[in-house]
């Protein structure tokens, strides 16, 4: 996955390994480790624990994971606004996607590190893959960047992607509800459309980057679907009803449409949990 191998301690674990992740702040590196630890559960190089024996993960979980001195991060309403087109306005479009991508390395090793312990082993290994996959991501988006004349951190970007993780941080199905099958289901309604205008503009290299990354997030979605229905299951409620809670309390932003309801349906999501979403009114309950 890298060209330097991850070589653990003997009693390195998937929780010590997780938390490593969320503590590395240069984003290169943190991308390079989320891929290194990938490849050494995949190995068994990890065992499956957090920690201690009673499964607790012994050292805490960050609520904020390190990041780089750069970008500068804003509030979403203070984003300077950037023209669409040309080369100045495809570096902006993949310099917030790599933001995103970065983000997303976090998510998914906060999901192992947090909600892992107690879980099966198929659940670490789904969170870890995602993790890995997000650091490929970052990594294509950045090399893309610097073809491009400049790196990640060349331009602001906003920290509201961390409030979901923050939100949900208590609430094991607020988070498989809110990240994976709102926020990266949305990656699948609007990454095609992204991926058509690059080939118009003649930029196929930079297309190609965002088809792969569209193929591995279907699979991150329909992670986040099964182990949602999983635990409904487990704890005998209403898909549905419990989804739509959910997302009305902890999600600030809009379902909006056109939805790719085949990219979706093959991720594992029904349109009866996301349809009714859509265009609803602000609900006084979401969670700050």
């Amino acid at each position: 996955m890298t060209d330097r191998e991850f070589t653990p301690p003997k009693t390195a674990s998937i929780g010590e390994a997780a938390i490593a992740v969320l503590q590395t702040g240069d984003a290169s590196a943190k991308a390079a480790l989320a891929q290194e630890v990938g490849a050494a559960w995949l190995a068994g190089a990890l065992s499956h624990n957090f920690g201690r024996p009673d499964g607790a993960n012994a050292a805490q979980v960050p609520d904020r994971p390190a990041r780089p001195a750069r970008p500068e991060l804003l509030l979403p309403r203070d984003m300077p606004r950037r023209r669409a087109g040309g080369e100045k306005g495809r570096f902006a479009l993949l310099h917030s996607l790599a933001h995103i991508e970065l983000n997303a390395i976090d998510l998914a090793f906060d999901m192992v590190a947090r909600f892992g312990p107690g879980q099966p082993r198929e659940f670490v290994s789904d969170w870890v893959q995602v993790g890995a996959e997000e650091g490929k991501h970052f990594n294509l988006l950045n090399a893309r960047l610097q073809v491009l004349s400049g790196t990640y951190g060349d331009l602001p970007a906003h920290d509201g992607l961390w409030d979901a993780a923050f939100s949900t941080r208590n609430d094991f199905l607020a988070r498989l509800a809110v990240v994976p099958m709102v926020l990266e289901a949305r990656g699948l309604d609007v990454t095609p459309a992204m991926i058509e205008k690059l080939i118009r503009v003649g930029d196929q290299e930079s297309a190609d980057i965002l088809t792969i990354i569209y193929e591995d997030e279907k699979g991150h979605v329909a992670a986040g679907s099964r182990w949602f229905s999983s635990e409904i299951s487990a704890r005998g409620l209403d898909a549905e009803a419990t989804f739509h809670d959910l997302v009305r309390r902890y999600f600030r932003g809009d379902l909006k449409r056109p939805f790719n309801d085949a990219a979706r349906a093959a991720a594992g999501l029904d349109p009866a949990l996301y349809e009714p979403l859509a265009d609803r009114p602000k609900d006084p309950r979401v969670e700050t």
